[in-house]
């Protein structure tokens, strides 16, 4: 069955030739407008349509067997639906008065505005991720640095105490040091006045 005979074979459900082929035109479009853009179109009971990348790689050549390197391509690749299979394999028969493809349950049908939809909603909850992370790691570089600085801040604090408990000590040190000395310089004056008044005394009493 080729794209006319298919018009024709749903032209008498839809009111006329027209009409069909107006019909298989537009959901030819919106499905394959849906591919291009990478997004996966689904028919429950039917299949999927998704666009597929294939990497660079290398083939032979089956009339000469020369190696052949092959670009990067992408592809569009059609996986029939399970319902669709059993109809095919013959597990399920075909209804005589209803459609093979029943409709789709709301939801079950993906692609065109309801796939950007979704893809919209995707990268909005990636970008509110994003964001949190980012706030996160901005608050714990905030309490590193203020930590830091109160760490800071006591260091140089005890220095500071430690040096002014150190002049302190040393000027203590220094008075201590002077008494000594004063006290050492006194003792021979006292010892000579002492010797001198012994020898007043003497020479008086043998006068």
């Amino acid at each position: 069955m080729n794209k006319a005979q298919l018009v024709e074979a749903i032209a008498d459900k839809l009111g006329g030739r027209q009409q069909a082929a107006l019909a298989v035109d537009i959901v030819l479009d919106a499905i394959i407008r849906a591919t291009v853009a990478g997004e996966r179109v689904s028919v429950t009971g039917f299949g999927s349509f998704e666009k597929v990348e294939r990497p660079a790689r290398y083939a032979r050549n089956p009339q000469t067997g020369e190696r052949v390197r092959v670009k990067k391509t992408a592809v569009p690749r059609f996986r029939a639906g399970q319902g669709f299979k059993d109809l095919v394999a013959g597990s399920k028969k075909l209804p005589k008065n209803d459609v093979a493809v029943k409709k789709a349950p709301k939801g079950s049908l993906s692609g065109g505005t309801a796939g950007k939809k979704a893809a919209a909603k995707k990268t909005t909850a990636k970008k509110s991720t994003t964001t949190r992370s980012a706030t996160a790691k901005k608050a714990a570089a905030g309490k590193k640095a203020g930590a830091a600085k109160g760490t800071a801040a006591k260091k140089t604090t005890t220095a500071r105490d430690t040096g002014a408990a150190k002049k302190a000590t040393a000027k203590k040190t220094a008075k201590k040091a002077s008494a000594k000395k004063t006290g050492a310089g006194n003792a021979p004056a006292r010892k000579a006045a002492g010797r001198r008044t012994t020898a007043k005394r003497t020479a008086t009493r043998s006068k």
